[in-house]
């Protein structure tokens, strides 16, 4: 399936996209207990943007402390490409029971639910560069929203203790250990998003009994 406005003009996009993008125009700067975060992770067919797709995406978002499950989103997205090797690891067939969208409705619901919410991920840059790569083969534009990556995140609270980095990569297997996390649903898209919001959430709150959590800590390279 194609979106027809491939055929337009560049700058005619589609309705749910500049309403996205609008919501970037008339946001004010918020605390962070005050900022709407939103955690996801993508289930995909491989590791190649170009070549490989986004089987699943799970989101559930949260402000301060409290993460709201109920409004938590998972959506399994229709497959052309399918590689049986990937079925080891997330379970996900290239045909089911499962209820599957297309990407077309997988985007729209996604950029629908996220708006301007500051996204969190492990290996965050693996999880943007899928949707954003989807989000081209549609002739849409990239993610606006800020980024923050719970194992750079990791790194630098490690730091703020020991003075120094105790490891260059950490898996989210790593940090679920590490912060006493129970693995449920590992390997889902949707279990691997709540279990990443409340690495997150563990993580701000060993900075903030340090006085490491504002903004420019957090958003620091």
């Amino acid at each position: 399936m194609v979106f027809k406005w491939l055929y337009k003009n560049k700058n005619d996009y589609p309705d749910f996209w500049t309403a996205y993008v609008n919501t970037f125009k008339d946001a004010k700067k918020r605390s962070i207990k005050e900022t709407r975060f939103i955690a996801f992770d993508t289930e995909t067919t491989g590791f190649d943007k170009k070549k490989d797709r986004i089987l699943s995406i799970g989101a559930v978002e949260f402000t301060g402390k409290s993460i709201q499950v109920n409004e938590s989103l998972e959506l399994y997205l229709e497959q052309d490409v399918f590689n049986p090797e990937t079925v080891k690891i997330h379970g996900l067939m290239k045909k089911g029971s499962l209820e599957k969208v297309t990407e077309p409705e997988a985007i729209e619901t996604f950029l629908d639910y996220i708006k301007d919410a500051v996204l969190v991920a492990h290996h965050a840059n693996f999880d943007r560069n899928m949707v954003n790569a989807m989000l081209s083969r549609h002739g849409l534009g990239r993610l606006k929203n800020q980024f923050l990556d719970t194992g750079h995140l990791f790194n630098k609270s490690k730091h703020a203790i020991y003075q120094e980095n105790l490891k260059e990569h950490y898996t989210l297997d790593d940090l679920c250990k590490e912060l006493n996390v129970p693995k449920v649903d590992r390997h889902t898209a949707s279990g691997d998003a709540l279990i990443t919001a409340i690495v997150f959430l563990k993580i701000l709150s060993r900075m903030d009994k340090r006085n490491k959590l504002d903004w420019d800590h957090l958003l620091k390279p």
